[in-house]
């Protein structure tokens, strides 16, 4: 299999290094080299890669901060000239760790590691699931978006609902509204059904923030209603009645 890998750095001269090691691996494919890791994750957020070379040392977001960002989407090798971050790197569960200057056999060591775990896991998805749990979403819980210029944290139990807008989504909060790059089907995989579900091909709801419904429209507060789309009213009333006192 080839891996799609991008590079973040944000000096050039390793950039270049990290790009002529790539083009020498036959499994390797460059999707993509970047001095501006919030750029990166814009494109991470919107096209599948493998495998991202990624520093440590970043002027507006560390190359650790940007693995938690990340949540599983691919895998990662740090590459940096410090050593003292190794074992919070293996801690965030990284493939390798690459100290600068890298030579290539280190580099080629490194990129068969993330080969064979991603070919581990190609076959461990096929295999049948017998149990599926969902995780429980607590007042503590909360994601990380970038909202123009800024990465941003927002808490779950904030959210009164999302509206998706393309390629982007609008989340409604108690305070405001934030914009950001994502789909709804993105922004579902991060929502516990306990506590969110979808009512429209273009709205989530958290189920919590439900004041009444009346017809085809679902009022969150007394100037907030959102429709209830008719592909998804069977399954939000099911929803309903598991908390419903007189279900006759």
């Amino acid at each position: 299999m080839n891996l799609r890998c991008l590079i973040i750095d944000d000096e050039q001269a390793a950039l270049n290094v990290l790009t002529n090691y790539i083009a020498k691996t036959p499994f390797l494919e460059l999707t993509g080299a970047y001095l501006d890791p919030i750029q990166a994750l814009e494109i991470i957020y919107t096209q599948p890669v493998d495998l991202i070379f990624l520093d440590i040392h970043m002027p507006e977001l560390s190359g650790l901060e940007f693995i938690k960002l990340l949540r599983g989407r691919a895998k990662v090798i740090l590459t940096t000239a410090y050593s003292q971050y190794a074992l919070e790197g293996y801690e965030l569960d990284v493939v390798d760790y690459l100290l600068k200057p890298v030579p290539f056999d280190r580099f080629l060591r490194a990129v068969q590691k993330a080969k064979d775990a991603l070919t581990t896991k190609e076959e461990t998805s096929v295999l049948p699931v017998t149990v599926a749990t969902v995780p429980t979403v607590t007042a503590s819980d909360y994601v990380f978006i970038k909202v123009d210029s800024k990465i941003m944290k927002v808490r779950f139990d904030d959210i009164l609902y999302i509206e998706g807008l393309g390629n982007y989504v609008s989340i409604y909060t108690k305070t405001g509204r934030l914009v950001t790059l994502s789909t709804m089907k993105e922004v579902e995989e991060y929502l516990s059904e306990s506590y969110f579900t979808r009512i429209h091909r273009s709205y989530i709801i958290a189920l919590n923030q439900v004041e009444y419904v009346e017809g085809n429209q679902i009022f969150l507060n007394k100037n907030t209603a959102v429709p209830l789309g008719e592909t998804y009213r069977e399954k939000f009333f099911k929803l309903l009645e598991e908390n419903m006192m007189n279900k006759k």
